[in-house]
């Protein structure tokens, strides 16, 4: 979230004129009957994740979500109402007239914006992608055209200068659903989307939250998300314009917050979408640093986040030092760049490396500067997870995990912030009297050389959630084992001491640490 110049929409709401470089400096009006018509339309035509994914099939299909488009282009040939919607808003095609009025009602597109008539021809002025709902519901994303993210050359493909993209809607990508995958979905009355753009996260809230709030600093976004929502049937959000905190402060604390915020570290604020104007990582540090003012007690904040590694300074102290008192915290880390890698990978977003390599060259070199002058030597990425429990001692774990995961992840958060609440209320005497059992989706393996009496060791993995593995001697692996909830630690301990001839008193002294680091992993569930 910049702060520089957008393109201002329109005060009526209705779509401004059309760019010489493709995208319209308004969205689509909202607000009226038509979004309703056009989902029945959709329907009807099977305009759908499933019914796409029935038309072009797995491989174009993946490739779609890529951004490339040349599979789809030829498995959408027929002229069916079906693939004249795909041609129209997923590949951006011109179609005739005629097919167009077979798929929609045309002329309520025409008059509202959604599409533009060039002779015997129509074309849409937005992006409208088919998305599948958490609870099988047919939803749709509406974002500026060609801006769903992904493709070789990135966003929005030789549609004009890095000015006029400054205030660009992202659609669907990788970085936001991986956001809606991790979010904690527990019903709440307050619920707010921070930063919305084109409003997934808004729409995914509108199931749970009785009340949704959606800000952006840029204004076209909001209309974006007003459109989002009222063509995937959603109850309406309330939108507010402006940065970070400000359009809410002062107002009744937030049972969850979501952000996935233009987090990328930049010299300057170019690209509303991506950049937020702000030196190095301050910008993630300070929706960190400032969400327990906005969260109620035991609310959520859930972002994604880039961070910045530097010269003689563990990245994990400097992200821990953002959380606020009275707030625990699950900081995961799921990939880290060297800063020539990551400057490569913005400037190849914002087409820098088709300006020439004169200007290239002097871009990549702005980077490296201003890398340099902040002793950065490269950037992290992944997810922060926040929860006000108003502890005088919070749980505050950061680590890195670039392994691959089970989404969605929400109830895996959840059940990490429920075990660190045992953990800190329970000592070693109560742990050993506690009763626990080995989480589903855990089996063990024992690794050695075949045929040996002994395994080297035994690992612990698990096959859901964060997908885990941990290695364990064979008292915690006969330990784990017998975990079925119904007897205590110690009772379990005692009779394994019996088994392998050992003190029974010592092995309840050294036992508890590993106990409670299968506990913080999630390999063994605490019986309440």
């Amino acid at each position: 979230m910049s702060t520089h110049e957008h393109l201002q929409q329109d005060q009526s709401g209705a779509p401004g004129p059309v760019s010489p470089h493709g995208f319209p400096a308004a969205p689509p009006r909202a607000g009226t009957a038509l979004p309703a018509r056009l989902r029945e339309a959709f329907l009807a035509a099977a305009f759908t994740a499933d019914g796409l994914l029935d038309l072009l099939g797995a491989p174009a299909y993946a490739a779609l979500a890529r951004g490339e488009t040349v599979p789809a282009l030829r498995a959408s040939r027929g002229g069916s109402p079906l693939e004249t919607l795909v041609r129209l808003f997923l590949l951006q095609c011109p179609v005739p007239y005629g097919r167009a009025s077979a798929a929609l009602p045309v002329d309520g597109c025409l008059d509202e914006g959604w599409l533009v008539r060039d002779g015997e021809e129509v074309r849409a002025c937005a992006d409208v992608r088919p998305y599948g709902g958490p609870g099988g519901e047919d939803w749709w994303i509406v974002s500026d055209l060609g801006c769903a993210v992904g493709g070789a050359g990135g966003a929005a493909v030789g549609r004009g200068s890095g000015q006029d993209r400054a205030s660009l809607v992202l659609g669907v990508g990788g970085a936001s659903t991986t956001l809606a995958g991790l979010t904690v979905r527990a019903p709440v009355g307050r619920a707010l989307d921070l930063g919305t753009g084109s409003g997934l996260q808004a729409l995914h809230a509108s199931r749970h939250a009785t009340r949704v709030t959606a800000t952006d600093v840029n204004p076209r976004a909001l209309g974006f998300t007003r459109l989002t929502l009222a063509l995937s049937g959603a109850h309406e959000a309330e939108l507010r314009e402006g940065s970070l905190y400000g359009p809410v402060a002062g107002e009744e604390p937030y049972d969850l917050i979501v952000s996935n915020p233009p987090f990328v570290i930049s010299p300057r604020a170019r690209l509303t979408y991506r950049d937020g104007g702000m030196a190095g990582d301050d910008l993630c540090r300070t929706l960190v640093r400032q969400s327990a003012e906005h969260l109620a007690e035991g609310g959520y904040l859930q972002l994604l986040a880039n961070w910045e590694h530097r010269d003689g300074e563990d990245w994990r102290d400097r992200v821990r030092a953002w959380v606020p008192p009275g707030c625990d915290a699950w900081i995961v880390q799921r990939e880290v760049q060297d800063v020539t890698q990551y400057a490569e990978l913005w400037l190849r977003d914002a087409g820098d490396h088709r300006a020439g390599p004169e200007a290239y060259a002097a871009r990549y070199d702005a980077w490296l500067a201003e890398f340099e002058a902040r002793g950065t030597t490269a950037v992290g990425f992944g997810w922060i997870s926040v929860r006000k429990s108003g502890s005088a001692r919070p749980s505050v774990i950061a680590e890195e995990w670039p392994h691959p995961v089970e989404q969605p992840l929400g109830e895996t958060v959840t059940a990490h912030f429920a075990r660190q609440d045992f953990l800190r209320r329970t000592d070693d005497a109560a742990l050993l009297a506690a009763r626990f059992r080995l989480a589903d989706g855990v089996v063990q393996e024992q690794v050695g050389p075949p045929g040996a009496e002994d395994p080297e060791h035994v690992v612990l993995r698990q096959n859901r959630g964060m997908c885990r593995a941990t290695k364990v001697d064979t008292v915690g692996a006969g330990f784990a084992g017998v975990c079925d909830g119904t007897l205590s630690a110690g009772r379990i301990l005692d009779a394994i001491a019996q088994l392998v001839g050992e003190d029974p008193v010592l092995l309840r002294d050294r036992t508890p640490e590993a106990v409670r680091l299968l506990v913080e992993q999630g390999f063994l569930i605490p019986v309440e």
